[in-house]
């Protein structure tokens, strides 16, 4: 396998060093959290090999959610490894996959990696960032193994419709292919979220994790739904070679997370619906020289630079980070071009989330 480093990880806060970065505005989840936050608690916990699909308490908490049974959840280190596992079930060299664009690397870089041929379905600032459901129909072949979307989507906060999931799930059924729904931000959803696509159907595979709601991705605790016995069969082999098993620590401490959900989702969304104002109206003052779509779910959202108002996007991104220490997701992070850049407004404290927007305005001031 010839694997490489991508953009995204190379150029991380982690690899930067948090440090360095004044204003962080390339996070897509919320305010990391502590254990304490949650009120966990491990002690007394003994340390040994776990279900090897995943803690039972924690598999029914996740099911119940998803309206699935306890046997239809694999928990995994991680949605990364979810979606690793995913990739490598159900493609082979030489199939053909349609993969909503732009995207989280993994999604695409994967079954590339694999060999299967790849066609990017491709938002479009214009649309909206609007999946046409119509078009990824058109473009189903013979040899069509997967259909791969996510919503709310990364990195634009758009959300898929009920009327297009539901259609994507028929679309799967009657072209005898897998439907992946990358869930991550599900719950972050406004106002409500979509069902669990593997909810609706056994070929439907829904992933997703503790980390970007729920400010824990040191857990690394993601989850695949899925109802179809065979592909359930083969995911947890996968997962044996890969890991064995969970950590117990990341899944006991998780368990106690989702058994309280329903205490902690109405602060998560409280604290995000406070931020998303934030950005509109700092956007609302910004239309001269950015465009962007506002979105309906998680915490990120992808604007683009006009072109005819700032061409040197490397000049751009040179000031604003040398500057004003301000950092954001560029657009190569996403396969795409840098004029677009991702804007995660979960993460900061509200007075880092308002000094990055202003070192933005500023930027944009200095090379107009």
């Amino acid at each position: 396998m010839d694997y490489r480093r991508l953009p995204i990880e190379i150029e991380s806060p982690e690899e930067r060093g948090y440090g360095s970065i004044r204003c962080n505005l390339t996070e897509s989840s919320v305010t990391d959290a502590t254990l304490e936050d949650y009120g966990v608690d491990l002690s007394g916990l003994t340390v040994a090999y776990g279900d090897h699909r995943g803690l039972p308490e924690l598999r029914g908490a996740i099911a119940e959610d998803a309206g699935c049974a306890p046997d239809d959840v694999l928990c995994t280190p991680g949605a990364a490894a979810a979606l690793f596992f995913v990739a490598t079930s159900v493609l082979d060299a030489g199939d053909h996959a349609l993969i909503e664009h732009t995207n989280y690397s993994t999604n695409l870089e994967t079954p590339r990696l694999i060999g299967a041929e790849v066609d990017p379905v491709r938002l479009r600032i214009e649309d909206g960032y609007r999946l046409d459901v119509e078009r990824v129909a058109s473009m189903v072949r013979h040899h069509t193994r997967l259909i791969s979307v996510t919503t709310p989507h990364n990195p634009t906060g758009v959300d898929l419709s009920l009327d297009d999931l539901h259609a994507l799930v028929e679309l799967a059924e009657r072209s005898d292919c897998w439907l992946l729904v990358d869930e991550t931000y599900r719950e972050m959803a406004r106002p409500a979220p979509l069902p669990v696509a593997a909810s609706l159907s056994p070929k439907a595979i829904s992933v997703s994790s503790m980390s970007k709601t729920y400010g824990l991705p040191g857990l690394r605790l993601g989850w695949v739904v899925n109802r179809d016995p065979e592909l359930s069969e083969t995911l947890l082999a996968a997962k044996e070679q890969i890991v064995i098993c969970g950590s117990t620590l990341d899944e006991t401490a998780s368990a106690q997370v989702l058994a309280r959900r329903t205490e902690h989702l109405p602060v998560i969304r409280q604290a995000i619906d406070e931020r998303v104002a934030i950005v509109a109206e700092w956007m609302a003052d910004q239309s001269q020289w950015l465009e962007w779509v506002e979105p309906t779910g998680g915490v990120v959202c992808f604007p683009r630079v006009r072109r005819e108002v700032i061409a040197d996007m490397d000049r751009f991104y040179e000031v604003l980070t040398e500057e004003h220490g301000t950092f954001v997701g560029e657009g190569h992070w996403f396969d795409t071009d840098r004029h677009h850049f991702r804007l995660g407004f979960g993460w900061p404290p509200l007075d880092e989330l308002r000094a990055g927007l202003e070192a933005l305005a500023a930027t944009a001031a200095s090379l107009r």
